[in-house]
C-alpha cells in the first residue's frame, strides 16, 4: 500500500494465531479451538501489530478473520487474562485496555477491506472484533454476545458503544450492551450485524467475497472505507468537501482511466489498484 519503509522488516512469523497469505488475500485464524479461541495477551498484541503492518504491505488487498472449530472467538480467556488482570496495578490495567482498543482502532483505520467469517460464538472481545470488520458473514450456527456486563464490567468496551449504535441503532445497541444476552445468527442478520450463510458454505462464501474484493479496484475500496470511517464524526458540509477532494484525486487514478478504456473496448476492466 505504501513504498515508504524504515529499517524494521515485516514480521515473518505470527506465533499466536494462524496467518496465511494466498494471492493477495490474507487470513487470520484464531487457533485455540479447545478454548473457543479465547484471547490471550499475546493474541491481542500480535493482532495489534499485524494490523499495524498490513497497510504498508503491497502483497495484501483483503483480510479475512475467522476461528478454528466451533467458535469464532469467545473473548478474553478467563484464566489467562482476567485472573492476571486482578493482580495488576492501575497503570498495567490501562496498558491492557489501551492495547485491546488499539486492535479495534487499527481495524477501522486499516485501508484494506476486512471480512469477519463468524463460524460460531462471537462473545465479548470476539464480538467487538467481528463488529469492527467491514463485512460480516455469519454461519447459521453463529451467535453474538456483548457480555461485558455479565462479568461486572461496562458494556462499553473496545469501542463497542461507538460502533454498535452506528451499525444497528441506539435502541438495539443499548439492549445488547446492557443485557449481554446471546443473539443468534438469524436475529443478528435482522438487526444488521451481518449476512447469514449455511455453515458448510461459510468458508467458500468468505473466499468468494474476498476474491471479489481482491480482484476489484483496491484504491476505490480503500478510499471508500476511509471515508466511511472518517465521516462518522463529521457534519454534512465537511463530509461533502472531503468526498469532493477524494473523488477528484481518484479521477486521475489509473483504475478510473482503465474503466474508460475498457468501456470503449467493450471489455471488463483490468484493475491494478493504482
Amino acid at each position: 500500500m505504501t513504498p515508504f519503509r524504515g529499517s524494521a522488516p515485516f514480521t515473518q512469523e505470527w506465533r499466536h494465531f494462524q496467518f496465511a497469505l494466498a494471492d493477495v488475500v490474507a487470513t487470520v485464524t484464531f487457533n485455540r479451538p479447545d478454548r473457543l479461541n479465547a484471547l490471550t495477551f499475546e493474541v491481542y498484541a500480535d493482532l495489534r501489530d499485524l494490523l499495524g503492518e498490513l497497510p504498508h504491505r503491497d502483497d495484501v488487498r483483503v483480510l479475512v478473520i475467522t476461528g478454528e472449530g466451533r467458535g469464532f472467538c469467545s473473548g478474553g480467556d478467563v484464566h489467562e487474562i482476567i485472573g492476571r488482570l486482578l493482580q495488576m496495578d492501575p497503570q498495567g490495567l490501562l496498558d491492557f485496555t489501551r492495547m485491546t482498543g488499539s486492535v479495534i482502532q487499527r481495524m477501522r483505520e486499516c485501508p484494506l477491506p476486512i471480512i469477519a467469517a463468524v463460524n460460531g460464538v462471537a462473545a465479548g472481545a470476539g464480538a467487538v472484533i467481528a463488529l469492527a470488520a467491514d463485512l460480516r458473514l455469519l454461519a447459521r450456527s453463529a451467535s453474538f454476545a456483548f457480555l461485558f456486563t455479565k462479568v461486572g464490567l461496562a458494556g462499553a468496551d473496545m469501542g463497542s458503544a461507538y460502533l454498535l449504535p452506528r451499525l444497528i441503532g441506539l435502541g438495539r445497541a443499548t439492549e445488547l450492551l446492557l443485557l449481554g444476552e446471546s443473539v443468534g445468527a438469524e436475529r443478528a442478520a435482522e438487526i444488521g450485524l451481518g449476512s447469514v450463510v449455511e455453515d458448510a458454505e461459510l468458508v467458500s462464501q468468505a473466499h468468494e467475497l474476498a476474491r471479489r474484493l481482491a480482484d476489484g479496484p483496491a484504491l476505490a475500496y480503500s478510499s471508500t472505507k476511509i471515508l466511511l470511517t472518517r465521516e462518522l464524526d463529521m457534519g454534512l458540509g465537511p463530509a461533502i468537501e472531503l468526498e469532493a477532494f477524494t473523488q477528484a484525486l481518484l479521477m486521475k487514478s489509473e483504475d478510473h482511466a482503465e474503466f474508460y478504456r475498457a468501456f470503449l473496448d467493450g471489455r471488463e476492466p483490468k484493475w491494478t489498484g493504482r
